[in-house]
């Protein structure tokens, strides 16, 4: 759901407007000229005592903030869309600080800090005094973070209505990417601009921004979807790779654009070619992921989430080997591939389509 610049902790399923601009929280890499503009196919009734309906008002900040979470998430079964779309736009607001660039480094970190502190003790004055000041002042260009950050007081209360199990988990998440963010915060110059050292420092901070948010969703599969259980371990070892691996895409696609804008993920002396390799070792695992959740009898909503991401971050990934950073999927070839994934489903075959070629299946 992150990643800034992009749209990402969190599957590719359309254009978005950052992340913020310095770390993308979305594992949903973004990589196309356009998407359908209604979810990709319903989600799954709900039994779960937690498992209300989203709230109108957090789908429309969803809406807002990310078109392409807003098109993915519905797939989820409930109670695992409420989670994910309550922990998305936590994750967003940490982003925005992050991306505060305008400010000097102790404000955004402060507000880092600030936030964190709200998740740890709640305290309702000081949360819609915090949500009114954040809105007037944080220098963001997307009229949507303001809103939500304005909207503060209803995201963690609809935060903290979810189950405690979730409620644990979606905190302990969050905080750790926020203090993740706050370190790399710390390392920009005086005009807000982050240089990344070598592989293993970008490795580090893919993990902050989309790794931790991989991890993040399978535990809340693992929580709504006991039948997971016996694939929990697989699902475990390649769950930040899953997150990562899209995040890389991102960063690959968007480092000219990025690079415009102070951002250089893409470390100086490290060849392009091994950050691709990189990606493709990293996708190999996320469909990896995606297949133990389709042998563990994940529901569809699960599946066709996780899928579509892999299946047009591995597409992405291929046209920017090509034709370098920039360059997208159109709209025709997004929709052939998010209907192949539905095709697949519909048949009994891997969601992923490696697999399915592996096997003849075309």
């Amino acid at each position: 759901m992150s990643r800034s610049g992009h749209e990402s902790r969190a599957p590719i399923v359309a254009e978005a407007p950052r992340r913020p601009a310095a770390a993308a929280a979305s594992c949903y890499p973004c990589g196309v000229e356009g998407a359908p503009d209604q979810p990709l196919r319903p989600a799954e009734p709900a039994t779960d005592p937690y498992a209300e309906e989203v709230r109108p008002d957090l789908e429309q900040l969803l809406i807002a903030t990310s078109r392409t979470f807003a098109l993915a998430i519905p797939l989820l079964p409930q109670p695992t869309r409420s989670q994910v779309t309550i922990a998305y736009l936590l994750f967003r607001i940490a982003d925005t600080f992050e991306d505060a660039a305008r400010w000097p480094r102790a404000r955004r970190i402060e507000a880092l800090a600030a936030f964190e502190r709200l998740l740890v003790a709640p305290d309702p004055c000081a949360i819609a005094a915090t949500g009114r000041a954040w809105a007037a002042e944080v220098p963001c260009d997307q009229p949507g973070y303001r809103d939500l950050l304005a909207e503060l007081p209803q995201v963690l209360a609809a935060f903290f209505d979810l189950s405690p199990a979730a409620v644990e988990l979606i905190r302990e998440h969050t905080l750790r990417t926020s203090r993740g963010m706050a370190g790399f915060v710390a390392r920009t110059d005086d005009r807000g601009e982050l240089r990344l050292r070598d592989l293993d420092d970008l490795r580090a901070y893919c993990y902050v921004v989309a790794g931790i948010v991989g991890e993040l969703l399978t535990e809340l599969f693992l929580l709504g979807h006991p039948a997971l259980a016996a694939g929990a371990a697989a699902l475990r070892e390649r769950s930040r790779a899953f997150g990562e691996g899209l995040q890389l895409v991102n960063i690959l696609k968007d480092s000219t654009s990025d690079a415009a804008e102070g951002r250089r993920y893409l470390p100086d002396g490290v060849p392009r070619a091994e950050v691709l390799a990189l990606a493709r070792a990293n996708l190999r695992a996320a469909a990896e992921y995606v297949l133990v959740l389709q042998r563990s009898g994940a529901e569809r909503g699960l599946l066709a989430f996780t899928a579509v991401p892999v299946e047009l971050a591995h597409a992405t990934l291929d046209r920017v080997e090509t034709a370098g950073p920039g360059a997208k999927l159109t709209r025709p070839e997004v929709y052939t591939l998010v209907q192949r994934v539905h095709r697949a489903l519909d048949r009994g075959e891997p969601a992923i389509s490696a697999a399915r070629n592996a096997t003849g299946n075309h």
